[in-house]
């Protein structure tokens, strides 16, 4: 097999990798900080994708879409987080769990009755449209965009959470809550701030996968299932875990698509499963908290 298709496949692997990330980050931050299990991630997923598609549609441009698409879904995710949310702090984590799986039913089918069950597609922007030679073969320039995308949201992510006091406020609040309303610090803010982010990910990861997909009502389900099985083998509540394992699984799709299409959607499964005979908690995981 030619070298270069094989390395062609690795970089489409990784993009497919980078949305992986981006919206498994989102579910991670929310349960590691919250302790939450979001089970309407998918569907914010999916929301995120036709507003970014209706709003790319409003003004003329996809990066107006990319833009406000998730602000204003996160933005919808502290809402979630005040009215609904809130109230099941301290309580059993099945029933922040059960709630959002209600949740996202509702939303699924709201989008359904509003917009109907085909799928639309997602215009690639006409900068992004066609391919770039890289020497050793062609590759679409949408999916390095979003692969160079994904790795400058991650470094402010990152320089955010652990650089500024911003984010130190953010992750001692998640630690400690009560020491921090004692020092004066508004926790619900702070609660606010994580499930907005958290939200707004999966929203951005929507935007991002729309071009390389049909949006519809349904592209929230596998997505979701991709997302907790790249949180179970990067470790729950793991950041770090969440990019490696995102890359690894997207990595791995689209290499076993190359030789066995059919085993493609069962590799992530099977990988997960080898992680947690290994190490249990995951791979970044803390020891005692398993899957």
């Amino acid at each position: 097999m030619d070298l270069s298709l094989i390395i062609m496949q690795l970089l489409s692997g990784i993009a497919l990798g980078a949305v992986l990330v981006i919206t498994a980050l989102g579910l991670t931050i929310v349960f590691g900080m919250l302790g939450v299990v979001n089970f309407a991630h998918g569907a914010l997923f999916m929301i995120g994708a036709y507003a970014g598609l209706y709003l790319a549609s409003l003004t003329g441009s996809f990066w107006w879409g990319l833009l406000l698409a998730p602000i204003l879904i996160g933005a919808f995710g502290m809402l979630i987080e005040f009215v609904l949310i809130r109230r099941l702090y301290g309580r059993s984590i099945d029933d922040p769990l059960l709630l959002t799986f209600g949740l996202s039913y509702v939303l699924v089918e709201g989008v359904r009755i509003v917009f109907g069950s085909d799928g639309i597609p997602f215009p690639t922007p006409p900068q992004l449209i066609g391919v770039l030679d890289l020497g050793i073969g062609f590759f679409p320039r949408y999916r390095l965009f979003v692969i160079a995308l994904v790795a400058v949201v991650l470094l402010v992510l990152w320089l955010t959470l652990e650089k500024t006091r911003v984010g130190l406020i953010v992750r001692a609040g998640a630690r400690d809550p009560t020491i921090m309303q004692v020092l004066g610090v508004d926790i619900g803010r702070v609660w606010l701030a994580i499930f907005g982010l958290g939200v707004g990910l999966a929203a951005l990861g929507g935007v991002l996968a729309g071009p390389m997909r049909s949006v519809n009502p349904e592209m929230g389900s596998l997505v979701l299932a991709e997302a907790f099985v790249v949180t179970v083998i990067g470790g729950l509540g793991s950041i770090v875990g969440a990019v490696v394992a995102g890359l690894m699984v997207g990595i791995s799709i689209s290499m076993v698509a190359l030789f066995a299409p059919e085993m493609a959607t069962i590799v992530m499964f099977a990988l997960m499963a080898v992680v947690l005979l290994i190490r249990p908690q995951g791979l970044f995981g803390v020891r005692g908290r398993t899957a």
